[in-house]
C-alpha cells in the first residue's frame, strides 16, 4: 500500500489523540467537569468562527438539505444531533475522569474495545452484516472483559461507559451520513453547551477550581490541538480514504496510550489485567483480517 497526504493526515490525527493524556494529566487537581465544561467552551467557539470564515458554504449545504428532507427525516436529524452531543459530552466526561482519577489503561482499553462493539451494534441496530472472523473477535473481546470484571469491576464500568456511548455516537453519525461531520459536530457541541452553560455552578459543584494561567493554556491546548486540529485530519483523511482504512488506524490512539501509561506514567498491571489486553489485541488483529472478503465480492457480482 502506498501511502499519500490523506494516509498522513489520519496518521497524524490518531497519533495526536494519542498523546491526549499529557494535557489531561496536567489538569489533575481540577474536577472532570470542570475541564469538560470548558474544553466544549473553548471547542464550541473555536468552530463557530472556522464555520464564520471558511466553512460558509457547508452550513449553507446542510440548511438546504434539513429543509429539503421530509418531516420525519427532520425530527430524526434534531433528535440525532441532540443525542450526539448527550453522547459525546459523556464520553468525554467519562475519559477524563478515568484517565486522571482511574487510571490510563482504563481508558485505553475501553478504545480498543469501541470499534468491536460499534460493529456488533451495527448488526443490531443497522443490519449490517458480519463476517465469521469478526464474530469470533466480538467473543473474545467478551472474554477480555470478562477477564478485567474479575480483577476489576469499577474499571471495566467505566471502560464499557466510555467505549458504549462513543460506539452509539458514532452509530448516531452513520444514520446521518448525508450531513457535514464538522457542521454536525459544531450543532453536536453547542447543544451540549446550552445544556450545560448556564448552570456552571450546579455541573461543576463545590469541587470547582479558581481559573488561572497553567488551566487556560492547557484548555486551549486540549481544544485546539487535541480536539479541533485531529478531527479536520480525521476529516480530511476520509475524502479518500476507506472506512476500514482509517478504522485501523484509528488504533494507534490506544496503543500509544498504553505505552505511555506503563512506560512514562509508572502505571502497572495484574496478570489478569495483562492476559485481558493480549486477548483484545488478538480479537482486534483477528476482526481486521479480510477473511470472507473475495467471497463477499464475487457473490455481490
Amino acid at each position: 500500500m502506498k501511502l499519500n497526504r490523506y494516509h498522513g493526515a489520519a496518521i497524524s490525527a490518531f497519533l495526536i489523540w494519542g498523546f491526549i493524556p499529557f494535557p489531561l494529566k496536567a489538569l489533575t487537581d481540577f474536577p472532570a467537569s470542570q475541564i469538560l465544561y470548558f474544553r466544549i467552551l473553548v471547542s464550541v467557539l473555536t468552530l463557530l468562527a472556522i464555520s464564520l470564515t471558511t466553512r460558509r458554504q457547508q452550513w449553507q449545504e446542510t440548511l438546504q438539505l434539513f429543509k429539503g428532507q421530509a418531516p420525519k427525516e427532520r425530527k430524526r436529524f434534531v433528535l440525532f444531533t441532540f443525542l450526539g452531543g448527550v453522547l459525546l459530552t459523556v464520553n468525554w466526561l467519562a475519559f477524563i475522569y478515568v484517565v486522571n482519577h482511574v487510571d490510563i489503561q482504563t481508558g485505553s482499553f475501553s478504545y480498543l474495545l469501541c470499534p468491536i462493539l460499534t460493529a456488533f451494534l451495527g448488526y443490531l441496530l443497522l443490519r449490517e452484516q458480519l463476517r465469521l472472523n469478526q464474530w469470533i473477535s466480538i467473543g473474545l473481546s467478551l472474554m477480555s472483559c470478562l477477564l478485567v470484571g474479575t480483577d476489576s469491576l469499577y474499571n471495566l464500568l467505566f471502560s464499557l461507559l466510555i467505549a458504549a456511548s462513543y460506539a452509539f455516537y458514532l452509530i448516531t453519525q452513520r444514520l446521518m451520513k448525508d450531513y457535514d461531520k464538522i457542521v454536525l459536530l459544531t450543532l453536536q457541541l453547542l447543544l451540549a453547551f446550552l445544556f450545560i452553560g448556564p448552570s456552571y455552578p450546579w455541573f461543576v459543584g463545590d469541587s470547582a477550581q479558581p481559573i488561572t494561567v497553567h488551566f487556560a493554556g492547557q484548555i486551549v491546548l486540549l481544544s485546539w490541538v487535541f480536539t479541533v486540529l485531529p478531527l479536520f485530519l480525521n476529516l480530511y483523511a476520509l475524502k479518500e480514504l476507506k472506512s476500514a482504512t482509517v478504522g485501523v488506524l484509528m488504533y494507534l490512539n490506544p496503543i500509544i496510550n498504553f505505552t505511555m501509561a506503563f512506560l512514562y506514567f509508572g502505571e502497572v498491571a495484574s496478570q489478569q489485567k495483562i492476559v485481558a489486553y493480549f486477548v483484545i489485541f488478538l480479537s482486534v488483529i483477528l476482526y481486521n483480517l479480510p477473511i470472507g472478503k473475495k467471497k463477499e465480492a464475487e457473490a455481490s457480482i
